[in-house]
């Protein structure tokens, strides 16, 4: 239960969600993590490092860059669910299992 709350606190911050989603899609460096989250490039290293420090994201050298990548499928899984279940709340769409 607390590693499972951790990851969920992990998740609750703004900018590292919107991290976490962008690499639902696929690898990336931080240039391009910086654009899609809208946050300044030292914030976005931050939470980056923080994420990889709880093991929820990998990285791999490319040359000079520093490329990231999910650890593992289920966070994406739990990311994408969060999201889903906001737009249902936001939108007023009706429950389903």
């Amino acid at each position: 239960m607390d590693t499972a709350a951790a990851i969920l606190a992990l998740l609750a911050d703004r900018t590292r969600l919107a991290l976490l989603q962008q690499l639902t899609e696929g690898e990336a460096d931080v240039t391009t993590l910086t654009e899609a989250c809208g946050a300044a490039r030292p914030s976005v290293s931050q939470h980056l490092a923080k994420l990889r420090l709880a093991g929820l994201v990998a990285t791999r050298k490319d040359g000079r860059r520093m490329v990231y990548m999910l650890k593992h499928g289920h966070l994406g899984r739990l990311v994408n669910e969060a999201l889903n279940a906001a737009d249902h709340q936001i939108g007023h769409l009706p429950p389903h299992d």
